[in-house]
């Protein structure tokens, strides 16, 4: 082979190797974006999704509201999952903890990972969880059962929103996803396209 030939090989190497390390970024990025959205979507409500806090201020008021539950599972995991209550009564900036509990219906041990929405959208940024179970990932063995506490309050700031006058009630909502699975890269995705909530990305 002739140096020039040489040299061209070297080149040509050089270009695959560039083109491969940009795809492999591109890729990526793409993943992580969902990912970073998906934090920003727990961290300032955006959709309806309820945020994360650290801690309640301390604030109580008089004002109760109804927090309802309702918990999903997509088509793809064999698992039961339902709330350990229907719904709790709060005031607003009161601390209150409850459970979930999800049941591997199957016979391998089998991981999940649960998103989740506030409804009525307006109430989502007031809905602050210092402790829960979303967007992680859960293994259970067969037949066995997990149970996830989730600790939460009420925004304070609420009763200065005009627009969340009229709400007595607030539903929130947990939907279950096979791990490392189309179905949660979709819901996902629908996290990241349009801040729609994870509930309506579950096929029915």
């Amino acid at each position: 082979m002739s140096p020039q030939d040489e040299e061209l090989v070297r080149k040509n190497r050089r270009v695959g190797l560039i083109l491969i390390a940009v795809m492999i970024g591109m890729v990526g990025l793409t993943y992580y974006s969902v990912k970073l959205y998906a934090l920003f979507c727990q961290v300032t409500g955006f959709g309806g999704k309820a945020t994360q806090s650290v801690a309640a201020s301390g604030e109580v008021l008089d004002r109760e509201l109804l927090v309802k539950f309702n918990t999903d599972v997509s088509p793809g995991l064999n698992w039961t999952f339902k709330s350990d209550q229907p719904s709790v009564t709060v005031k607003i900036g009161q601390e209150a903890l409850i459970s979930f509990t999800a049941t591997n219906n199957s016979s391998k041990p089998v991981a999940g990972t649960a998103l989740f929405n506030v409804l009525p959208e307006v109430a989502g940024k007031y809905f602050e969880k210092t402790q829960c179970f979303c967007f992680d990932y859960q293994m259970i063995a067969p037949g066995e059962s997990a149970h996830f506490p989730v600790v939460f309050y009420i925004d304070p700031a609420m009763a200065a929103d005009r627009e969340a006058d009229s709400i007595k009630s607030l539903t929130l909502s947990y939907t279950f996803f096979r791990a490392d699975s189309p179905e949660l890269d979709r819901a996902l995705e629908a996290f990241y396209n349009d801040g729609k909530s994870a509930n309506k990305a579950v096929p029915r």
